[in-house]
């Protein structure tokens, strides 16, 4: 089966549209705006790859994700997206839980993506809860880059659990010899019990403790680049003041930049549920918080507005402040992200614990390979 061909997606919904005039504002202070994602004939920002047998197109650029659930999440965040179910129903993600062979299946999908330049994006559930897990994980990455796929930038998204765990240490040195390019630490309040009533670690984890947490994530800093990660929400940072606090507090925990992110926008394609339903009555505007900021001279004085970001289904601000910690602003449309997807191309991978690569987040769907089908062949052949 051939890939549908590409078309152009208007994306109306998000801020970048012509009729946000936070973003005309945005565009006309910012000395450049980054379109990340390629229009369908910029041949030259298109990677063709065989995979499966089939001719694909490789957005650039793209990245992969080993998708992390050998265990449940050691945080249990009311508004957490792996909670979302489709109502097209299948298993989600984060039910999956890798089998003995687990790695395996991970490198021959690495070696079937030899020659794709990508980027690591550790994330799924919580990498770091199973430190023998995540050591072994970022070996088996190491190892393909020698006859795998291009390796450009190199991220991890993580709650801090593990850091604060008996092998923090550990893991911090093994990023350290991994490459990472930067570290993003989940924190969406900068009062540990509002936090903690946000993100609701279970009892056993010491990363929800306040001053573990300090702690933690100054260490973090002292071996990787640190980006301290805050979710938006009306039980926490949600007005100009809550932003300022946050910032003052990250630079003190060592943070070098600072993200905001909105919750993500869904399409109708999800189930009403508890997840869903929190979303509704917790998301804070994106756009109301900011021009709120960018209007309040104790919140903006010494802000310099640096660049925009348009992604395959994001968009964000980046700006720096008079101390020089970089700030980032985003929201994201999970809209957007299905009709990209749908168009046949490759904007994202995604290795699942079932030994599925998929292009996209959704176990079953898009798969560009079965790693334990092909292992079967090999084994009949």
């Amino acid at each position: 089966m051939h890939p549908a061909p590409p078309v152009e997606i208007a994306l109306a919904d998000l801020p970048r549209s012509a009729g946000s005039p936070l973003f005309e504002r945005l565009r006309a202070s910012v000395s450049r705006v980054t379109r990340r994602t390629p229009l369908a004939h910029e041949a030259e920002r298109w990677h063709t790859h065989t995979i499966g047998g089939v001719a694909r197109r490789f957005a650039q650029p793209i990245t992969f994700t080993p998708y992390a659930s050998v265990r449940p999440c050691s945080a249990r965040c009311s508004f957490c997206s792996e909670n979302l179910r489709k109502t097209e129903g299948g298993t989600p993600a984060s039910r999956l839980r890798p089998t003995p062979d687990y790695f395996d299946g991970l490198a021959r999908a690495l070696r079937a993506l030899r020659g794709v330049p990508l980027s690591w994006s550790l994330s799924g559930l919580e990498t770091s809860d199973d430190a023998g897990w995540m050591l072994q994980l970022l070996h088996t990455l190491t190892a393909s880059e020698k006859d795998g796929p291009v390796i450009e930038d190199r991220v991890l998204y993580t709650n801090g659990a593990g850091f604060a765990a008996p092998q923090g240490e550990a893991l911090r040195c093994a990023l350290q010899a991994f490459g990472l390019s930067w570290l993003e630490l989940s924190r969406h309040h900068h009062d540990g019990a509002t936090n903690q009533a946000i993100m609701r670690f279970r009892p056993e984890v010491t990363i929800g403790d306040q001053t573990v947490f300090e702690r933690t994530a100054r260490q973090l800093a002292d071996a990787v680049p640190l980006r301290l990660v805050c979710i938006l929400q009306r039980s926490g940072v949600a007005q100009p003041q809550d932003v300022a606090a946050y910032l003052s507090w990250a630079r003190q925990c060592g943070a070098g930049t600072v993200v905001f992110r909105e919750f993500s926008r869904l399409d109708d394609g999800y189930r009403d549920n508890a997840t869903a339903r929190y979303l509704r009555a917790e998301r804070v505007s994106m756009d109301a918080l900011l021009t709120a900021c960018l209007d309040d001279p104790e919140v903006s004085r010494g802000w310099a507005l640096e660049a925009l970001t348009e992604g395959y289904y994001f968009w964000n601000l980046r700006l720096r402040t008079e101390s020089g910690l970089n700030v980032v602003f985003e929201s994201a449309d999970y809209g957007a992200m299905h009709q990209r997807h749908a168009t046949g191309d490759i904007y994202k991978l995604v290795y699942f614990a079932d030994g599925q690569l998929c292009a996209g987040w959704e176990p079953g769907h898009d798969v560009l390979l079965d790693t334990r089908t092909e292992q079967q062949a090999l084994a009949h052949g």
